[in-house]
């Protein structure tokens, strides 16, 4: 099998920029969120000038969010679906663990972890944006019953911990997997990180005698 000359590109510059705007968008979330979560985080709220303004900027943050991993989830929806090669993945995770991944089945571009942040955040999104809606008092508070807001709230906070979670595995995953971080920041990986990796979809770049970041359609130049 030949593979491509040099690196291959892993994520194109308009995935790169979607992805670090959804990242900054959560990460301002988080803050601003904490900051309203409880007394103990409210020296929080200084990053965004006051109390006041946390709670004004917060929900205009998390549309901000919503629309830019909605651009995510189109551009990745159909590389996330869960299929048998992720099931044996899942099976020698010791192995990746153990740092020991030529026992490990091969994966497309993306393996079960990955896709499990993808449809985590893909539902948890979804659950803050509409729970965070009826909770906005200023457009929508006349709307709710108070009953109405505490259960939303309750829902909210518990969805924005699990996200918190998801998003720390993410950024830990990340930083454990030498190289990852460099395919966000630059869009490449070197022919040995994508056979380490993601064997399968090397392969299949290979076959196209494509660069990246998907193999070649049949037809194209």
């Amino acid at each position: 099998m030949i593979y491509p000359e040099g690196n291959v590109v892993r994520y194109a510059s308009v995935t790169r920029i979607n992805h670090w705007i959804t990242a900054i968008c959560f990460v301002l979330l988080t803050l601003s969120g904490l900051a309203m979560f409880h007394p103990i985080f409210f020296f929080l709220s200084s990053l965004f000038g006051g109390g006041e303004w946390t709670r004004a900027v917060h929900p205009w943050i998390g549309i901000v969010l919503v629309v830019s991993y909605a651009g995510l989830v189109v551009q990745f929806w159909r590389e996330n679906f869960w299929n048998q090669d992720d099931t044996a993945w899942v099976r020698k995770f010791n192995l990746i663990l153990e740092n020991e991944e030529e026992g490990v089945p091969e994966v497309g571009r993306f393996n079960a972890g990955q896709k499990f942040v993808f449809w985590a955040m893909a539902l948890l999104i979804p659950v803050l944006l509409f729970t965070g809606i009826v909770i906005w008092e200023v457009y929508f508070g006349a709307f709710t019953p108070l009953v109405v807001q505490r259960v939303a709230v309750l829902i909210h906070s518990l969805a924005a911990i699990a996200a918190i979670l998801v998003w720390i595995i993410h950024v830990y995953a990340g930083i454990w997997v030498r190289g990852s971080l460099r395919a966000m920041m630059r869009g490449d990986v070197t022919p040995g990180w994508a056979w380490r990796h993601h064997r399968k979809w090397l392969r299949g770049l290979a076959a196209t005698k494509s660069t990246g970041p998907e193999p070649r359609r049949e037809g194209a130049p």
